[in-house]
């Protein structure tokens, strides 16, 4: 699986973005997509999935209510809305593919090559 990450971005505090991932290659739609960010001296952190199977998204107490996922598997793509955007929302932001719906992201096989986004207070 190839995954394509973009629509990264500078903005200011309040702001928000759209991410895209879209997947190629030996994809199965019955996969999930998930994304996650990692900021300079931090651990990568789970920050919203989309299980293809049952079609519903998760996402980490941490974020909900400021983003959102949502995918269009006939376009093998996953959405994450990035609202509010916060100075510590800054992070290289990527997506992975795994056969399971998880947080944890050891159990992701395969990984974009990530989208910058700085948030300017």
């Amino acid at each position: 699986v190839q995954l394509q990450a973009s629509g990264g971005g500078l903005v200011q505090a309040g702001a928000s973005l759209r991410l895209s991932c879209v997947a190629s290659g030996h994809w199965f739609n019955t996969h999930t997509l998930g994304w996650f960010r990692q900021a300079p001296g931090k651990e990568r952190e789970f920050v919203g999935g989309l299980s293809w199977h049952g079609g519903l998204p998760y996402l980490p107490s941490s974020v909900e209510g400021r983003f959102t996922v949502s995918g269009d598997s006939a376009k093998n793509t996953v959405w994450l809305q990035l609202n509010n955007l916060k100075p510590e929302d800054t992070a290289i932001y990527y997506c992975a593919q795994s056969k399971t719906a998880s947080m944890i992201s050891r159990t992701y096989e395969s990984w974009g090559q990530g989208t910058q986004v700085t948030v300017s207070s």
